[in-house]
C-alpha cells in the first residue's frame, strides 16, 4: 500500500496552510503530497481546481472574485500586489464597464522572472510602491492603481470618468495623477495625460466632472471660464461654462465640493450681475453631477434652446472687441 502523508493523516493542515482554500502546490508538496496526487485531484471530476501555474483552489466550485485575488498574489510572489482597475474596484471606486472586469493586473519586482497567465496580466516594475491592504488583499496605492488602468485604455470618457471617481471619492489630487503619469511608464499614457493637462487649468474638480459631462451635449460649451463683461466694459462673470453664440452661462456652485459655505453672498452678486446682463445662467450643484447627470443634461439642452429663442444679450469676451 503506498505511503500517506501528513496531509490524510492530518487534513486540517490543507485548511490551515491555504489561504481561504487558495494554496500553492509547493505548500501541498511540503505536506507530502505528490506532484501527480495534487493534480489528480484537479482533474475535471476531481474535488480540487487548478487557478493558475502552481496555485490550486481546495474545491471545485465556481471560484469566488476574492479566491481569483488570492490566487492571483500567491502566483506573484510575497511583494506582488494588485493594480489598475480591479484595485480600483477594492478601493471602493465605480470603475466605468469598458474597463475589463476578467482581468487582474499584477505589479511584481522587476528581477521576479515570472509571464502572465490565465486572467493575471503581470507587469514587471523598478518602481513597485509600498502595498496597502485591504481585507487582506495587497493593492497599489489608489494614485498608482488609478494611472495604471487608464493606461491600458485609449478612450478619453471612461478615462475621465474613472480619474474623476479617483479625486472624488478616493482624495487623489489631480497634480498628483499628472506626476505618476510622468514619472512611470510613458506606454498608453497620451489621453489621460491630455485629459490631466485640460483639467489642470479648471478650478475646481467639479468643473473637471462636468466638462466630462458636456462631452455628451448636442451643443457643449464654446469656452471655460471666459472672463464676461457687458456692453459698458464691466465685469458680468467668469462662469464655468459659456455659449458664445447664445450668451448662455453654466455655472458649477462647488461649495459641496469644498465643503463650506462662505461663498454664498459672492454667488448672489454674480447672480445679480447675470440677470442684468440679461444672461441666462444654469446653475448646478456637484451632487446633481454625480446623482443625477442625466438630469443635467436635460436642464442645459432646455436651458440652451430657451436662450436661443431670444435675443443674445449684449454682453462679449474680454480681450475681443465689444
Amino acid at each position: 500500500m503506498p505511503k500517506k502523508g501528513r496531509w490524510a493523516e492530518h487534513p486540517e493542515l490543507l485548511k490551515e496552510r491555504s489561504q481561504e482554500g487558495v494554496v500553492k502546490a509547493t505548500t501541498l508538496e511540503s505536506l507530502e503530497m505528490s506532484s501527480k496526487a495534487i493534480y489528480q485531484r484537479c482533474l475535471p471530476g476531481g474535488p480540487w481546481q487548478r487557478l493558475l501555474p502552481g496555485i490550486i483552489l481546495l474545491h471545485n466550485g465556481a471560484p469566488t472574485r476574492r479566491e481569483l485575488l488570492i490566487a492571483a498574489l500567491l502566483y506573484g510572489g510575497p511583494q506582488a500586489m494588485i493594480t489598475g482597475a480591479e484595485a480600483c474596484r477594492q478601493y471602493g471606486l465605480r470603475v466605468p464597464e469598458q474597463f475589463p472586469e476578467a482581468d487582474v493586473h499584477l505589479l511584481v519586482p522587476q528581477q521576479h522572472k515570472i509571464l502572465s497567465s490565465e486572467f493575471v496580466t503581470v507587469e514587471r516594475t523598478w518602481r513597485l510602491p509600498g502595498a496597502w491592504v485591504r481585507q487582506g488583499i495587497r493593492l497599489a496605492p489608489i494614485v498608482r492603481a488609478t494611472t495604471d488602468a487608464v493606461r491600458r485604455l485609449r478612450i478619453e470618457e471612461p478615462i475621465g470618468r474613472l480619474m474623476i471617481e479617483a479625486i472624488q471619492r478616493g482624495r487623489c489630487a489631480p497634480p498628483d495623477l499628472a506626476r505618476e503619469l510622468d514619472e512611470g511608464t510613458k506606454r498608453g499614457t497620451a489621453v489621460p495625460r491630455r485629459v490631466l493637462a485640460e483639467w489642470l487649468d479648471l478650478r475646481s474638480v467639479a468643473e473637471a466632472w462636468a466638462k466630462t459631462l458636456a462631452q455628451r451635449l448636442a451643443v457643449p460649451p464654446s469656452h471655460w471660464n471666459p472672463e464676461i463683461r457687458d456692453a459698458a466694459g464691466a465685469f458680468v462673470g467668469c462662469p464655468d461654462g459659456w455659449w458664445e453664440d447664445v450668451g448662455l452661462a453654466w455655472e458649477i456652485d462647488s461649495f459641496e465640493f469644498h465643503f463650506y459655505r462662505d461663498g454664498y453672498m459672492r454667488t448672489l452678486e454674480r447672480n445679480n450681475r447675470y440677470s442684468a446682463a440679461g444672461i441666462t445662467v444654469v446653475q448646478t450643484l456637484p451632487s446633481q453631477l454625480k446623482e443625477d447627470p442625466a438630469g443635467v443634461l436635460r436642464e442645459l439642452q432646455a436651458a440652451y434652446l430657451a436662450a436661443a429663442a431670444k435675443p443674445r444679450p449684449s454682453v462679449f469676451l474680454a480681450g475681443e472687441a465689444a
